[in-house]
């Protein structure tokens, strides 16, 4: 006899055998948990045999449970409710572009963003490319938006609408509007455009509160110009790095989101929007299950400032952060790999004038702790310019507070480029070999080019320690284990003192270009 749910009020006079009282029991026990109810809340009628037999009204009441959960789940009314909020964005573009079939990246060459979606299968990890390129004239392209009040303000991102010169929207209704992009920001890929006329556009409303992972979400948009599509999963995970910049804290959703889909919004069941639909990982070209959407939180401090003032200014304390790996930690001392390595403050910047130095390690702003590099640079740019703000700082293996005034972010940087490794090295040899590093080093005074401080690398060993960890000739070697060196001599005093404490790394200080950073380099015993 199989477990099944078996009615028996036409079975009066029926006493199964034995081998099925277990079966019988387990689907009482199982039924009634489903049903949301203790077992004794149905109640058992008379004992017939060996075998205790659920009443009929209990046994109505389970089956019609059973029946009930046996239904699918739709989103059919949240869709009815949020949809017409979702508009499909097309922009134009007059510029001459140069004949490339494998590049509709609206990012610039070489910008993380680009280097991104080049990685992850090209421009089309670009959910909301532009359209043919060649010669001069035209260019078009789609994507996705969405009202965020009822007078015409929309939200989409900064790469679809970037440089366009004309823009329109079309409604869910089928109608099509011109619009104007009001402001927009790069470093978070978020655009605020306008659509004049109305003051009744069906509008979204974004989330207060961060989506869980497991959460389900629905993904509104213009896939390959099909407007007006609805797909469905969930939040895979949160706080995603993709190498976009500094600001980076998606949500990973697996609701399928392919081009055109840029700029769409990602609603909770409740119907409010908890993410702007931006990225996705695609090495074929169309969704595979992993997209990345801008957080609620983000989009509403960038959006009202866009509003505003129609730009975004952040925080700025100026120093050159990075991470503090578990090697990076165990050189310190450390019991755990947390908070910002300060690698360089900026000359004259607000954190240089306070007394932040290079290797100190920033734990909390205002007390509210610093997880790591990239939560430093969000909270920071998150307070506005002009700010007063505490930083804990742990110098030297002390704690110190340091009170200093944000300074505004700087909207363009130059970047600039390691040194020229080609340089005329002045004569000078291969330098003296650092034993079990796999490094030649030379005082930076005996090499044209590289300063008067430090000791210049002149070889790399290749496949030694100090490849893997990315030196390269022409790096000038600052600090080791926290002391200045100035010669080959000091680099092997510094190293032998830290074998001595039995230290298994040590903390290398080391300038590439105009930009320095922090290495910890395994180091042998004895």
């Amino acid at each position: 006899m199989t477990d099944r749910p078996v009615d028996f009020s036409s079975l009066p006079s029926y006493t199964p055998p034995r081998r099925s009282l277990l079966s019988v029991r387990k689907l009482a026990l199982m039924a009634s948990v489903v049903a949301g109810l203790g077992v004794a809340a149905y109640g058992f009628g008379p004992a017939l045999g060996n075998v205790d037999i659920l009443t009929t009204a209990a046994h109505a009441q389970v089956n019609n449970t059973l029946r009930n959960t046996q239904q699918p789940v739709g989103f059919a009314d949240i869709v009815e409710h949020v949809k017409p909020s979702v508009i499909s964005v097309s922009v134009k573009i007059n510029e001459k572009v140069t004949s490339n079939d494998s590049d509709d990246s609206p990012f610039p060459p070489g910008s993380p963003m680009e280097r991104f979606f080049r990685r992850f299968g090209g421009p089309d990890g670009i959910p909301g490319g532009r359209g043919p390129r060649g010669g001069r004239g035209m260019v078009t392209g789609q994507g996705s938006g969405f009202f965020i009040s009822a007078d015409g303000f929309a939200v989409t991102n900064n790469h679809v609408v970037s440089g366009a010169d004309k823009v329109e929207v079309t409604t869910d209704d089928g109608k099509t509007y011109a619009a104007k992009v009001i402001g927009t920001d790069a470093r978070t890929d978020l655009a605020l455009i306008k659509v004049d006329g109305r003051s009744d556009f069906p509008f979204a409303k974004l989330s207060e509160a961060q989506p869980r992972i497991g959460d389900w979400v629905l993904a509104v948009g213009n896939p390959f110009g099909l407007g007006g599509t609805v797909t469905a999963g969930i939040v895979s995970a949160r706080g995603r790095d993709i190498g976009n910049g500094p600001y980076d804290d998606f949500i990973q959703i697996d609701a399928p989101v392919n081009k055109g889909n840029s700029g769409g919004p990602a609603f909770n069941v409740d119907g409010e929007v908890v993410g702007v639909n931006t990225a996705i990982y695609s090495p074929s070209g169309g969704s595979v299950g992993i997209a990345f959407s801008i957080p609620a939180a983000t989009v509403k401090s960038v959006v009202k400032q866009l509003q505003d003032k129609g730009s975004v200014s952040r925080g700025w304390i100026g120093v050159q952060i990075q991470p503090v790996t578990a090697e990076i930690a165990d050189s310190l001392g450390l019991k755990k790999a947390e908070g910002a390595l300060v690698a360089e403050p900026q000359a004259n910047g607000p954190a240089a004038k306070a007394g932040v130095e290079s290797g100190d390690i920033i734990t909390a702003v205002n007390d509210k702790p610093v997880h790591d590099a990239r939560e430093l640079a969000r909270t920071v740019g998150g307070l506005a310019p002009g700010s007063a703000v505490k930083l804990s700082v742990l110098h030297k293996g002390q704690d110190k507070t340091i009170n200093l005034t944000l300074g505004e972010l700087p909207n363009s940087k130059e970047a600039r480029g390691p040194a020229d490794q080609d340089q005329d090295r002045g004569g000078a040899t291969r330098g003296i070999e650092v034993p079990k590093l796999g490094l030649n080093v030379a005082p930076a005074s005996s090499v044209a080019g590289a300063g008067k401080e430090g000791v210049v690398v002149t070889g790399v060993e290749p496949g030694g320690i100090a490849a893997e960890r990315g030196f390269k000739e022409g790096d000038v070697i600052l600090e080791v284990a926290g002391k200045a060196v100035a010669n080959p001599n000091e680099v092997r005093d510094a190293l032998a003192e830290a074998r001595k404490d039995n230290k298994s790394s040590v903390l290398i200080r080391v300038r590439s270009g105009d930009g320095s950073r922090f290495v910890a380099l395994p180091i042998g015993r004895g």
